[in-house]
C-alpha cells in the first residue's frame, strides 16, 4: 500500500509541475515558474523517497540526507519567488 501512495504522490507532483510550467509558458507570470520549479524538485524528492523506502530498504543504503537536501532545493525557488518577485 505504501508503494501505491508514494507513486501517487510522485504522479501528483509531476502533474502539478507540468501544469504550472505549461501555464507559465503561455502567460509568462513569474510565480508560475517558481511554483513549477518547486514541484519539479518535489518530483525528484518523491522519486528518492521511493528509492529509499521501496527499492533499497537495506539500512546500509540510506538516502535520507539526499531526500532532505532535495526537499530544501525544491523549496528554494518558490521561496525566492515569494520574497523577491513583485508583480
Amino acid at each position: 500500500m505504501a508503494t501505491v501512495i508514494y507513486l501517487l504522490c510522485a504522479a501528483t507532483a509531476f502533474a502539478c509541475a507540468w501544469l504550472l510550467l505549461r501555464s507559465y509558458r503561455r502567460t509568462r507570470h513569474r510565480l508560475l515558474l517558481w511554483s513549477g520549479l518547486c514541484f519539479s524538485g518535489l518530483v525528484v524528492n518523491n522519486i528518492l523517497l521511493i528509492l529509499d523506502r521501496i527499492v533499497f530498504p537495506e539500512p546500509e543504503m540510506d538516502l535520507t540526507t539526499w531526500r532532505l537536501a532535495s526537499a530544501l532545493l525544491a523549496l528554494l525557488p518558490l521561496l525566492y519567488g515569494l520574497i523577491w518577485e513583485d508583480d
